[in-house]
C-alpha cells in the first residue's frame, strides 16, 4: 500500500514539473509571437501583460 502511494507521489511530482516545462515553453513561443506581432508596439505590449498575468497565475497555482 505505502509502496503504491510512493509511486503515485513520485508520478504527481513528474507530471507537475513537466508541466511547468511546458508552460514555460508556451510562454516562450507566445512571448516571441508576440514580438513578430504586425500591429505594432502596443499589440505587443498588451500580449506581453496578458502572458505575464498568466505566468502570475500558473506560480500561484503550483505554489497551491
Amino acid at each position: 500500500m505505502t509502496d503504491k502511494l510512493n509511486e503515485v507521489q513520485e508520478l504527481n511530482l513528474r507530471y507537475k514539473e513537466q508541466i511547468a516545462e511546458l508552460t514555460v515553453k508556451i510562454d516562450t513561443m507566445r512571448l516571441s509571437d508576440a514580438f513578430a506581432a504586425t500591429e505594432g508596439n502596443s499589440a505587443a505590449r498588451q500580449r506581453i501583460d496578458k502572458l505575464i498575468r498568466e505566468i502570475d497565475r500558473c506560480i500561484k497555482l503550483l505554489e497551491d
